[in-house]
Formats: C-alpha cells, sequence, structure tokens
C-alpha cells in the first residue's frame, strides 16, 4: 500500500493508523534517505501506543519508550555482527515492537518476518510511503 502525505502531521496520522495493524513481537524496518521522515514517523506509530517523548536515538543507538517501544538508530553501525555484539539484538521478537531506522546496516541480525516501510522524499514536504 502507498500513501502519499504533506509534512510531518500528515506522516504521523498515517503512522498512527498503521500502528493499529502492529502487535508485540513485531519489528518494523524503516527505509529512507536522511531527512526522508522516520523519526516523525515512529512518532506518530508511539502516539497510538500513548506515548508523546519520541526523540532520535543518533547518539544512543536505542532509545526505548513506554516499556515497550525500542527505537533503532543503526545509521552508525556497519555489520549485523557489530549489532550483536552490541546486545541490540537480543530485544528482537520479545513483548516489545522494533521500529529500526537505517536496518540495511545490520540486515545479516534481522530475523525472518520483519514488516518493511519505506519512505521516499518527492518533495520538500511531500512523501510516499510504501507499507
Amino acid at each position: 500500500m502507498k500513501i502519499k502525505t504533506s509534512g510531518e502531521n500528515e506522516t504521523a496520522a498515517a503512522a498512527k493508523k498503521y500502528a493499529a495493524t502492529l502487535k508485540r513481537g513485531d519489528i518494523v524496518l524503516l527505509k529512507g534517505d536522511l531527512g526522508a521522515g522516520k523519526t516523525a514517523f515512529i512518532k506518530g506509530a508511539a502516539e497510538y501506543f500513548g506515548i508523546y517523548d519520541v526523540t532520535s536515538p543518533t547518539y544512543a543507538y536505542l532509545n526505548v519508550y513506554g516499556g515497550f517501544i525500542y527505537h533503532y538508530d543503526c545509521y552508525r553501525l556497519s555489520s549485523g555482527e557489530e549489532a550483536e555484539a552490541m546486545g541490540l539484538t537480543e530485544y528482537f521478537g520479545g513483548d516489545n515492537i522494533c521500529f529500526i531506522e537505517w536496518a540495511e546496516n545490520i540486515e545479516s541480525a534481522l530475523p525472518q518476518g520483519c514488516r518493511q516501510v519505506v519512505i521516499e522524499k518527492t518533495g520538500e514536504r511531500e512523501r510516499e510511503i510504501t507499507l
């Protein structure tokens, strides 16, 4: 399914609808260029669960919200082995929902059955989100 949005609020609204389809144990891989809106999408999804304090974990690799939303930023990782050595993969498949930005950097460590969201810039504020 493809959704077109104009601005961060519409991206967040689309993410809230998407979040209604998620269950604990799901792993969502977010793909898109820098500034595409991956974190904005995660903010919207978290709002569906009543969580409003989402920030980018760029320097921490992982932020946890509400005790069950795990938000990864793997931009600075170079391999799945590196993610495993840091203990980041221990939370996959647990009683949580994992959102992983730059998941392609740790592809070898990802389990089967992950969901994928692709966000493409189509203009300054416009995005096309593929679910």
